[in-house]
């Protein structure tokens, strides 16, 4: 077997592929990277570890068939210092030699027989634009549980009812629910997935920026693939298993009418939480007080440092004063991609609503919401 290909094509593709194999595989065979020459002249990487597969094919000026594993960890470290030349790669009995112009390394192969094959893709369900799928899917992972121990906390929700997508998550102290459409291949289409949150983000975050579709398959009851999920895009595909579609009933915890509302400039918010945030400890909040034209952040109390600031805000409502976990208020305002931050409060320990603030004109719910608990204020 022997190819040769551009070295940041080779590079990118090696990079991608790596990125779903595991940290500490349960067998060795799995930290490899199956590398597969084609009769049609396309170089296939691909990795999988039992619950992610990733699978990336190219395009080949010159290659021979044939199959080898090597370690994939190794093999992009290699590709990324390689120097900007074609690179050739050999399969000389049971190693692998890439040469890049003066630079040559010499990989050991593993037993490619003991390598697991790839899942099939189950059926395609749709497709929606990659930067769409990423901006939607980054706004709600955040939210997404990291405890183990907690499984269903750990997923991303996706509902699919004919061509809108409601992507939901929650680690029980917020809940973030964004809406999209897309382009599904029956009308009538309905299904739930409960996404890996981490496995959906890094997949979502690999196929944006592509300026080409993902291609969502997703398999029926019974059908092939069951209990899996896949994604493709621009000659990429990763499939994952699915975790148990058991999940809060999460549109009640969503309140519909609030007694307060308040506008302010989204990068000034994030950056006068950044600095008042710098004197809390990793458990203790901030503090907002609102009043008609203006917000003071505190933080910190008598025995310790201290921080204050105030922020003009458009404030409706009658004064209040509440409290957040800083990291939760300020991954929010991550989220919302506005230059205007909404926060809709009811009391000082009932859930707020963030969003991006909406036009005037504009009397429908917003397409992205980030639910907040509050912290209750001592006294």
């Amino acid at each position: 077997m022997m190819f040769r290909i551009e070295r940041d094509v080779l590079a990118e593709a090696v990079a991608w592929t790596a990125r779903s194999l595991p940290a500490r595989p349960s067998v060795p065979v799995l930290a490899g990277m199956r590398l597969e020459v084609t009769e049609d002249q396309r170089l296939k990487l691909s990795g999988f570890d039992y619950e992610v597969s990733a699978e990336v094919t190219l395009e080949l000026h010159t290659g021979e068939p044939g199959v080898v594993l090597v370690s994939g960890k190794l093999l992009a470290e290699i590709t990324r210092a390689l120097p900007a030349q074609p690179v050739d790669f050999v399969v000389e009995g049971a190693k692998a030699v890439v040469t890049c112009g003066s630079a040559r390394f010499t990989l050991l192969t593993m037993p490619v027989e003991d390598y697991p094959s790839l899942p099939a893709m189950p059926p395609a369900a749709g497709r929606v634009g990659s930067d769409t799928f990423a901006s939607a899917v980054g706004q709600v992972a955040v939210a997404a549980g990291r405890d183990d121990t907690l499984p269903m906390l750990t997923g991303v929700r996706m509902e699919i009812e004919g061509d809108l997508v409601t992507l939901a998550a929650t680690d029980r102290y917020r809940l973030a629910v964004r809406e999209l459409r897309w382009q599904p291949d029956q009308v009538d289409i309905s299904a739930i997935a409960m996404i890996p949150g981490k496995t959906l983000a890094d997949t979502a975050k690999a196929l944006g920026g592509t300026g080409a579709e993902v291609e969502i398959a997703l398999s029926s009851a019974g059908g092939t693939g069951e209990g899996m999920i896949g994604f493709s895009s621009a000659g990429r595909r990763t499939t994952t298993r699915l975790l148990d579609p058991e999940f809060p009933k999460y549109r009640s915890l969503l309140p519909t009418e609030f007694s307060a509302k308040a506008d302010l400039s989204t990068a000034a918010f994030v950056e006068a939480v950044k600095r008042v945030a710098l004197v809390a400890e990793r458990n203790t909040p901030v503090r907002l007080a609102f009043k008609s034209d203006e917000v003071v952040l505190e933080a910190g109390s008598g025995d310790e440092a201290q921080a204050v600031e105030a922020l003009p805000v458009d404030y409706e409502g009658d004064e209040m004063n509440i409290a957040f976990n800083h990291q939760f208020l300020l991954e929010g305002l991550g989220a919302i991609d506005s230059d205007v931050a909404r926060l809709q409060m009811t009391t000082s320990t009932k859930p707020a609503i963030l969003t991006g603030g909406k036009p005037v004109d504009d009397p429908g719910a917003p397409d992205y919401r980030y639910l907040i608990m509050p912290i209750r204020l001592s006294g």
